[in-house]
């Protein structure tokens, strides 16, 4: 009951501070975020919005995202939503004037309480400056100066470059195809709970079935573990007809098609068709062909007959160029990305793996990675797991090496160790982007040896790969430590784990080494092992005096104005904390995320 309370009070927090319903579309959610529609998004207070204890972070993308993290965002959406009801329904209730009152109330709240409207103006502004320095830092030689610009030196100076780093990089995977790209994945996105679900259901009953261990229960757990795998064609045509505007009952209609088991009575190009055929592939096209039928009907169709003429046009149409098209085509391309993947790694794996391991998170950046997740799902769809996102969760172990290394080569910045040793649990969980965006990439060096340590975890995982020790995943979402119960391969469960948790330790220790060593120039340790020096205002010139006995004015002139710069950046500095120091589970990715995808 405390928890539910909890759950209430988290929604009820955040609802006045994205503007409150009516600036509300939809509302939707993912592994680690609450995914929000906004009709205005300056009403968004987001500094308080970060403040909350309840929230990680956010991402401003083409929907609203809160990262409240695992297990917490199932729980927290249903109250948001019935607070969202309720705040509707309350204004429907109300007379005009009153309801007005109501819904402008939020609106007038949110300009004075974000108040600081210079803070986000200064973001960008306090942003710019580390990033026109960020060239040593990414790369530059230990000998190169510090003409370019200050580096940021605190967590919060990071975490504001970072968001502009993340703001420039959304502007450029801003173009057709990779909107075409996002848009596939959000197809794919709501499946992931009920593929994590089955999965795990499926790994126990392997195990009891290679244990002999109740057998009156491996039929049932069979049932429940392939339900929904046999049927997933469905849910990808419904929602692909709904992300492309389409009815989405007739995206799922025309998608069953392809798991009807009458459909092995008809020929297409000389061969008999399978059931199956196809697979999620063959759905997401067909679901696409319906979209565009039942466009086209309604644009010709006299809206007496469009109740009868255009769903009826829509399925017919849309069902026999799947049947006599679609599903053979999508089935040769759909076997054909599962033997190249297993020849990939049975022939190059450990090079293979490198490659996959250290480029993973550049695709993420470059907004490429979706591209990943229907192969995914077509791969756990052919063989019963992917092996591929056990390589690409390598490149979070990088991260996390790298993580600890900065934390050590830093033992004077506790802004940014803080930032580390709050993120560090999110990041072995595989939830990466606290870390990515928080520290490593805004710092420059340090983001590159992390990719190289995921290449050598991705390498170690793909060398047994190519020895005939297949590593596998039963779903995608899950990285780091939470794909441990997600794991399958075609030897025994031990010898799958012990591999994997092994690829995962030389990811960190060679992210690790590759930082320690490699991740800074001289330079950015003098640099980044000050920053109470431009913190601490009334400390700055007795700090000057004891580094330089001779106290003259210019020392004096030059710590006023390190104070007078850290006091100025205080806003922005502020606005970027919550999403560093408070982002300890966000992302998918991993992932990708989105990863992993998240996953992504």
């Amino acid at each position: 009951m405390a928890t539910d309370d909890k759950n209430r009070a988290t929604a009820a927090a955040i609802l006045p501070l994205v503007g409150g319903a009516e600036n509300i579309d939809t509302i939707a959610h993912c592994m680690t975020r609450l995914r929000l529609s906004l009709r205005d998004r300056s009403l968004v207070r987001e500094e308080e919005l970060k403040a909350l204890p309840a929230v990680m972070g956010v991402v401003d993308d083409d929907t609203y995202q809160i990262v409240l993290g695992p297990g917490t965002v199932a729980r927290v959406t249903p109250e948001f939503e019935a607070l969202v009801a309720e705040e509707r329904t309350a204004a429907d209730q109300a007379t005009p004037p009153a309801g007005q009152a109501s819904a402008s109330a939020p609106a007038s709240a949110a300009k004075p309480t974000s108040a600081p409207k210079p803070t986000s103006a200064a973001e960008p502004a306090s942003a710019a400056a580390p990033d026109e320095g960020a060239a040593p830092g990414e790369g530059s030689a230990p000998g190169e100066g510090s003409a370019p610009g200050p580096r940021p030196t605190t967590a919060d100076e990071l975490a504001a470059q970072g968001a502009a780093i993340k703001q420039r990089q959304k502007a450029r995977n801003a173009t057709p195809v990779k909107l075409f790209l996002r848009r596939i994945a959000n197809i794919f996105v709501p499946l992931i709970p009920a593929l994590i679900g089955c999965g795990i259901v499926a790994g126990i009953n392997g195990l009891l079935a290679n244990l002999g261990w109740l057998p009156g229960i491996v039929p049932a757990l069979t049932a429940i573990a392939s339900g929904f795998m046999s049927l997933i064609a469905v849910f990808v045509g419904y929602n692909t007809a709904k992300e492309f505007g389409g009815t989405p009952i007739l995206g799922g209609a025309v998608a069953a098609i392809i798991v009807f088991a009458g459909v092995q009575n008809v020929s297409a190009f000389g061969q008999k068709l399978a059931p199956g055929q196809g697979g999620v592939l063959g759905a997401l096209g067909a679901a696409l062909l319906a979209v565009y039928v039942e466009k086209q009907c309604r644009r010709w169709v006299p809206e007496a007959l469009d109740v009868l003429v255009t769903p009826t046009l829509t399925v017919l149409v849309s069902g026999l160029v799947t049947l006599f098209g679609l599903m053979f085509v999508a089935g040769e391309v759909s076997t054909a990305i599962g033997d190249f993947a297993n020849w990939l790694l049975a022939n190059g794996g450990a090079g293979a793996g490198f490659v996959l391991g250290g480029l993973f998170l550049p695709l993420v950046m470059l907004g490429l990675h979706q591209a990943l997740i229907p192969i995914h799902t077509t791969l756990i769809q052919q063989q019963g797991f992917t092996v591929l996102l056990p390589i690409l969760a390598m490149a979070g172990a990088g991260q996390v090496g790298a993580a600890v290394a900065v934390y050590l080569r830093l033992p004077r910045n506790e802004s940014i160790r803080k930032t580390i040793k709050s993120a560090l649990p999110a990041g072995f969980l595989g939830v990466g982007e606290p870390l990515i965006y928080g520290v490593s990439l805004p710092l420059g060096r340090p983001f590159i040896t992390a990719c190289v340590g995921g290449a050598f975890g991705g390498g170690f995982v793909g060398l047994f790969n190519q020895l005939g020790d297949a590593v596998g995943s039963t779903a995608i979402g899950p990285s780091g430590w939470a794909l441990f119960p997600l794991l399958k391969g075609d030897h025994g469960l031990g010898t799958t784990v012990a591999i994997y948790a092994a690829g995962l330790v030389a990811g960190y220790v060679v992210g690790f080494v590759a930082t320690y060593f490699f991740g800074f120039s001289k330079q950015m340790l003098v640099e980044l092992n000050e920053p109470k020096a431009g913190s601490a205002p009334g400390a700055t010139a007795p700090a000057g005096a004891d580094d330089a006995p001779p106290a003259s004015a210019a020392a004096q002139t030059t710590g006023q104005t390190a104070a007078a710069k850290t006091t100025g950046q205080a806003a922005a500095g502020q606005a970027a904390a919550g999403q560093t120091a408070g982002e300890t589970g966000a992302g998918q990715t991993g992932a990708g995320a989105e990863g992993a995808p998240a996953t992504v």
